[in-house]
């Protein structure tokens, strides 16, 4: 969404670095939930033996449940893919 503000010629650069880290933890997000449902798809019933995502605080914590579980129980895909999961969480943890 633009958003246009007021705001005084030396925080302009502050305020673009703001709005970059934002954009960037919103694309690493997006792409986290998406390699989450995929995986629920694809693998939900083997992997989640037990397993209740929802009662997980947030997405990193239910996506990190998910790729250690493909791991443990899945094929070479599923391997792959939970992998790639846990990658990503511990990109949008730092």
């Amino acid at each position: 969404m633009r958003v246009e503000v007021l705001i005084p010629p030396a925080a302009r650069n502050e305020v673009l670095a703001v709005a970059s880290r934002i954009r960037a933890e919103y694309r690493r997000t997006k792409e986290l939930q998406s390699l989450l449902d995929d995986a629920l798809r694809l693998y939900g019933p083997r992997i989640l033996d037990n397993v209740d995502l929802d009662r997980l605080p947030d997405l990193r914590s239910r996506a990190a449940v998910a790729a250690r579980a493909m791991i443990d129980r899945g094929d070479a895909k599923a391997f792959a893919m939970g992998r790639k999961m846990l990658d990503r969480v511990s990109a949008c943890e730092d």
